[in-house]
């Protein structure tokens, strides 16, 4: 029996989710990604209502970060939308290889599956960064500045 067994006892589709998870997670800005990632081992049991209202909540504290003025929701509505779209894609991978394989598959089959949702994580986030860079050139440079600082500390754990 070998000594490194990530996530021992845990079915393979829970695994899996996590996983999921957290590459989901990646794709939704800003250092609230930390906040996602270390929430992401209790998404398995949330329900798609559940999902949805923590995506929203992410949404709205983003939003409320880059302190999005009236004259920037339609440009913002788009990030949004990217991340919510984002998000479905993920879920319905999950769901897709859910029912494919409910217990996984070999060793090559999960490496492709991670490249699979890794593909789809680095898809999701250039559609974000694409609608991100109209919001972005549509700040004036102070609101800027507090957008990168946003984004300097994405992932790293630290909070703006």
């Amino acid at each position: 029996m070998s000594q490194f067994q990530p996530l021992a006892g845990a079915p393979r589709a829970r695994r899996l989710l996590v996983v999921a998870s957290l590459i989901g997670a990646a794709c939704l800005a800003g250092p609230l990604a930390v906040a996602a990632q270390t929430a992401a081992t209790h998404h398995v049991h949330k329900t798609a209502a559940q999902k949805l209202e923590t995506l929203n909540d992410r949404i709205s504290a983003l939003h409320a970060q880059l302190q999005i003025t009236p004259d920037q929701e339609v440009g913002w509505a788009a990030v949004a939308q990217v991340m919510r779209d984002n998000e479905a894609q993920m879920q319905a991978m999950v769901t897709e290889r859910r029912s494919k394989s409910p217990n996984g598959g070999d060793a090559v089959d999960e490496l492709k599956t991670y490249e699979r949702f890794t593909q789809a994580h680095v898809n999701g986030l250039k559609n974000l960064i694409s609608s991100f860079t109209t919001l972005y050139a549509s700040m004036p440079a102070a609101q800027q500045a507090i957008a990168d600082h946003v984004f300097k500390h994405f992932g790293r754990g630290e909070r703006s």
